[in-house]
C-alpha cells in the first residue's frame, strides 16, 4: 500500500532557531524549505522535517540515522564542531566513540538540541 509512497522523516523541537543551527550549520544539511512552521531539509533526495512543538523530552532511542562512507571521517568533523558522542554501557566504544557491531558495520551516536537521539553508520 504505502511501499511506493515518499517517505517523510520527522523530528520534533522546541527552539526552531537552534535546530536549524544544528542541522544546517552542524550536520551540514540543506535547507529546501519550510512548511506549516517545519524546517525541510533535502538529505539524499529524502525530506527531513524539524516540527516545532512546545516541549520535547531526549528520546531513549535512534530517531533518526545517516548511512555514510566514511563514519570516521564524520565522527571527526563533528568533534570539530562540538558535538559530543553517545556512549552506552555494554558497548565497546572506540576513542571517537564509535561501536563495531558483529556484522562489521560501525556506528556512533549523538544528540541533537532537543535530545533526539541520532545516528551515523557505516556498514561493513
Amino acid at each position: 500500500m504505502l511501499g511506493k509512497a515518499r517517505l517523510q522523516t520527522i523530528v520534533w523541537t522546541s527552539d526552531r532557531a537552534r535546530a536549524a543551527a544544528f542541522y544546517g550549520d552542524v550536520l551540514g544539511l540543506d535547507l529546501k524549505g519550510e512548511s506549516h512552521g517545519a524546517l525541510v531539509y533535502d538529505v539524499g533526495g529524502v525530506e527531513l522535517r524539524v516540527s516545532p512543538v512546545p516541549t520535547t523530552e531526549p528520546s531513549a532511542h535512534t530517531v533518526l540515522g545517516f548511512a555514510v562512507a566514511d563514519v570516521e571521517a564524520i565522527a571527526l568533523a563533528l568533534a570539530s564542531k562540538g558535538v559530543v558522542t553517545e556512549t552506552f554501557p555494554g558497548f565497546r566504544h572506540d576513542d571517537l566513540g564509535l561501536w563495531r557491531a558483529p556484522d562489521g558495520a560501525r556506528v556512533v551516536w549523538f544528540r541533537d538540541p532537543d535530545g533526539n537521539l541520532l545516528s551515523v553508520v557505516q556498514y561493513g
